[in-house]
């Protein structure tokens, strides 16, 4: 078996547009999930499961992300970078554009949101229940991570009077010295106490071959509409394995969601359904960005990058092709993954239980036509392994992987890769 290279011999163009992708599909997790909420939980039900997944993930990824890029503080422009670099905030899909009044007032407007289009055919009640009843609470919790005492407040927002206004919405953030600081969720301090969290934060390092440009971090001046291309080859790929740990936050704090409400029997069926859709959806959005063909050795490249077996600090998968390339190996070794407290269903947990439907996506983004096997471990340390090959009749899509494509951001097409400006060069 021959190991396959990974996102580390992409050259920085490469990785710059794939940082935009890995964000773009990680807020396309709830596409995939909170449909199968409404039938056991209801519409409020699901909003409410939605409120604690926010507010549980991002207070802990929104700090990460403040050290990995070494722009810590409790300001406005450290809030709106921070949201640069959120899953909850895709580059262009949901086009923010900021405003900085001074160190403690600012204001950002979307004139472009994607969640909108995705929730505005469903009627006024879906609106409401996102732009209002969510985002107030997980918005505050996002803003507080920096400044307990920051508030985001709308200015105006959807339903949209009339009905096609832009900007889609606006917001004003500020931070008042006398406000009462926000206390933590439940949620965020349950997370606080994962595995997940204790995962070391990635490091940006030198790259044999990098060129040599772009930033190591993120220190100096806000910039509004920050193309990823301002980057150096080590911090993309250090953002790339961070914003890969949101993908994994953000479900774990879901399955939290359902299981206080339900059962942890129930809350691995629904993350089963909702790791499918995005696993599929996600492999076919990388393949196309990659410009990956349909043969194994492709298969494995991207069984190598997926986010949902990234980062290795947390789930230790890896992929390797056989000799005369018939067939490839995946492998699941032990890692934190596999080690969270009792009663906490996660993706990973899930494909060591047995429940493979989101592999199956995956590798039919590629062939619709591959077969996914358990096998016994060979490899040393191994807890679980499948062979993939390719048999002779495609298989149907998973229908959760229809699901997650109702989206308009499975389709979102991005601007053409951004020269970057020369103001931006340091």
């Amino acid at each position: 078996m021959t190991s396959v290279p990974t996102l580390r011999v992409q050259t920085r163009a490469e990785l710059a547009v794939l940082l935009r992708e890995y964000l773009l599909c990680g807020h396309l997790i709830d596409r995939a999930g909170m449909g199968y909420l409404i039938g056991p939980f209801g519409r409020e039900g699901m909003v409410d499961i939605a409120i604690d997944e926010w507010a549980g993930a991002s207070p802990v990824y929104t700090q990460r992300t403040q050290r990995l890029l070494g722009f810590e503080g409790d300001d406005i422009p450290t809030i709106f970078k921070g949201l640069q670099f959120d899953v909850g905030a895709p580059h262009e899909f949901m086009d923010f554009r900021y405003t900085i009044h001074d160190a403690t007032h600012g204001e950002f407007r979307l004139d472009h949101c994607g969640a909108l289009m995705d929730v505005e055919p469903m009627g006024e009640d879906f609106v409401v229940g996102m732009c209002h009843t969510i985002e107030d609470p997980t918005f505050d919790a996002t803003a507080c991570a920096t400044n307990p005492r920051a508030r985001m407040r709308p200015i105006h927002r959807p339903p949209r009077t009339p009905v096609d206004r832009h900007p889609h919405c606006a917001w004003t953030v500020t931070i008042e010295d006398d406000a009462e600081p926000v206390a933590e969720a439940a949620t965020t301090v349950r997370m606080r106490a994962t595995k997940l969290v204790g995962v070391p934060l990635a490091t940006i390092e030198a790259f044999p071959g990098d060129d040599g440009e772009g930033w190591d971090d993120y220190a100096g001046e806000f910039v509004d509409r920050l193309p990823t291309e301002a980057f150096s080859k080590g911090a993309l790929l250090a953002l790339i394995d961070e914003v890969c740990l949101q993908y994994h936050l953000l479900s774990t704090a879901f399955a939290f969601a359902v299981t206080d409400r339900d059962s942890i029997e129930k809350a691995a069926e629904i993350l089963d359904h909702q790791f499918t859709g995005i696993a599929g959806l996600t492999a076919e959005r990388l393949a196309a960005a990659l410009g990956l063909g349909r043969s194994l050795g492709d298969l494995a490249f991207l069984l190598g990058v997926h986010p949902a077996l990234r980062p290795r600090g947390y789930v230790d998968a890896r992929a390797s092709l056989a000799d005369d390339g018939s067939s490839l190996r995946l492998d699941l070794f032990d890692s934190p993954a596999l080690h969270e407290d009792e009663g906490t269903v996660t993706w990973v947990t899930l494909l060591r239980d047995g429940r493979t439907r989101a592999l199956d996506a995956i590798v039919h983004a590629v062939d619709p036509r591959a077969v996914v096997e358990r096998v016994e471990p060979a490899a040393a340390g191994a807890v679980c392994s499948w062979d993939v090959r390719i048999g002779e009749v495609p298989v149907p899509e998973q229908p959760e992987v229809g699901v997650t494509r109702i989206s308009t951001g499975a389709a979102f097409a991005f601007e053409p890769p951004r020269e970057i400006p020369v103001a931006l060069t340091r």
